[in-house]
């Protein structure tokens, strides 16, 4: 495919914009353009946050999307709201704990994750952002799992055990949905 796009939600102080991000800048290995685009109640840690990102090969006329492609749910608050920008035939990729028993769409694809259980086993609910990342890169192969095991890297030189943790989270969110 020469073009991915993901609407990632949830609330500020989550990771929502910084898996993102990192979807991003490891997706500018392998696409000629590429999109973040964050959005979020800049005075309000707890308040709604998502980011759009888009990697494509051909040009992207316009960073807002209506609905995408896919769709990470990272907080269930937000799942009602989100679950209608999602594509028909596309990927609803959510946080399971917390989340409405039955879904109102018959036209997506649901995958839920126990992100945030995951990430209370590797010692840190933080790094629940990097498992539905990891989930979402098996689901969709938008980049490989390399790139973003690099980008991490990157990212936190210097601080192996964070690095570590992250790059593990990431991995076990591709485990858990492969």
């Amino acid at each position: 495919m020469t073009r991915y796009d993901v609407l990632m939600t949830g609330v500020g102080g989550k990771g929502v914009l910084s898996a993102g991000l990192l979807l991003a800048q490891a997706g500018m290995n392998q696409y000629q353009n590429v999109l973040w685009f964050p959005s979020y109640q800049a005075a309000m840690r707890g308040g709604p946050s998502e980011c759009t990102v888009v990697l494509s090969q051909e040009e992207i006329p316009s960073p807002i999307l209506s609905s995408a492609q896919a769709v990470v749910v990272m907080e269930p608050s937000q799942f009602k709201d989100f679950q209608t920008r999602v594509m028909p035939g596309g990927l609803l990729l959510a946080e399971e704990a917390g989340l409405p028993r039955e879904l109102a769409r018959k036209d997506v694809k649901l995958v839920t994750v126990p992100a945030v259980g995951m990430g209370l086993k590797l010692g840190d609910t933080q790094v629940s952002n990097y498992v539905l990342l990891g989930a979402y890169i098996q689901l969709t192969r938008a980049i490989t799992l390399e790139l973003a095991v690099k980008e991490i890297e990157k990212r936190f030189a210097g601080r192996e055990k964070t690095q570590k943790l992250n790059i593990t989270a990431l991995k076990q969110g591709a485990e858990a949905v492969a």
